[in-house]
């Protein structure tokens, strides 16, 4: 039997002015960005902690501290790249990810093959086993009522 590991990843960003949104490792074309420390790639940081999740690791903040200087404003495709490198340490390689935007605004469909084809580059794997929907809150929450967006991640490993 081959070992197969599942991982669940949350995350979520409030919008802030001044900042491009970054989504997926996409730029998007949006008046409002998201505030972090990082750059707010509000669906990277989901599928870093899905990943490491699977894996048996710690939360994405222990291997990348909002505290400390070196992330500050740093892309999130190194924080991915980084846990990538960590998971195929221990044996691991990414099998799929699904994954699923909440927000009110942008609207994600004309982003969403540009999304998918890099997290497919970074992941390593076909885009055949990437998924990436959106969806709304129906105006409930801060998501429904435009204050930010969060993200949420599935993937399962094998060895």
């Amino acid at each position: 039997m081959t070992d197969f590991r599942v991982g669940f990843g949350y995350d979520s960003h409030r919008f802030a002015p001044d900042r491009p949104l970054v989504i997926g490792g996409v730029v998007i074309p949006y008046e409002l960005g998201l505030s972090a420390h990082s750059d707010g790639d509000v669906l990277l940081h989901a599928v870093c902690d899905a990943l490491l999740g699977a894996a048996g690791l710690r939360d994405i903040g222990t291997y990348f501290p909002d505290n400390d200087p070196t992330w500050k404003n740093v892309d999130s495709t190194k924080l991915l790249t980084k846990v990538v490198e960590l998971i195929t340490e221990r044996g691991w390689r990414v099998n799929n990810l699904d994954c699923t935007l909440i927000l009110e605004k942008p609207k994600m469909k004309p982003y969403v093959d540009a999304i998918v084809n890099r997290l497919s580059e970074l992941l390593m794997i076909e885009s055949e086993r990437v998924a990436v929907k959106a969806k709304t809150n129906e105006k409930m929450g801060f998501t429904g009522a435009g204050e930010g967006i969060a993200a949420i991640a599935a993937v399962s490993l094998v060895r």
